[in-house]
């Protein structure tokens, strides 16, 4: 089997010819190759998505904005636990937003010790234009479609929205190896 070199130069398996010809005829996948290929969409898509952001955010603090704004104002170890990253990390996270007037920081009423993040109009509408980014971004590149191929990707959200979920059917998290890693 041939490898190619993708754009994030990480080595790839290359579609052999019998493949993409087997694929073509019947439209079927190899056994193995679909959660392969749809990790690489996925991937690659959003990776794409996240290069319309509306200022120099990183992921992890647009990611730690959203959580606030969806869940409204929350300590830094609710956000921490949220987000599934190390409360030091949260805390670095957290002081970049405030630095940026994306958040503000105040003491819990009835725990001094505890402080509370709150998005910020700021933050509301760097989301929002972010949203719009992306959305933008995706219109366009969904108008490139045939409206069939439109149509099998509107029948396929609710299987994408399954497979994002984040637990197994018996509730537990999903993980692959001991680390969490996927």
């Amino acid at each position: 089997m041939r490898t190619s070199l993708c754009k994030c130069d990480c080595v790839e398996p290359a579609v052999s010819t019998s493949q993409e010809n087997g694929r073509q005829e019947n439209g079927s996948q190899e056994n193995g190759s679909l959660p392969s290929q749809l990790r690489l969409a996925v991937m690659r898509l959003a990776r794409r998505l996240r290069q319309e952001s509306a200022g120099a955010i990183t992921l992890s603090q647009l990611s730690a904005l959203a959580t606030v704004e969806h869940h409204g104002p929350l300590s830094l170890g609710e956000l921490a636990d949220i987000e599934r990253v190390a409360p030091p990390s949260m805390t670095r996270i957290a002081a970049h937003l405030e630095e940026r007037g994306l958040v503000a920081r105040s003491t819990d009423s009835t725990d001094r010790r505890v402080a509370r993040l709150a998005i910020t109009d700021a933050g509301s509408s760097l989301l929002r234009q972010t949203r719009t980014r992306r959305d933008a971004f995706l219109a366009h590149r969904l108008s490139t479609l045939s409206d069939e191929e439109r149509e099998i990707l509107a029948r396929a959200l609710p299987i994408l929205e399954r497979l994002r979920a984040d637990s197994d059917e018996s509730g537990q998290a999903a993980r692959v190896d001991g680390a969490g890693r996927a």
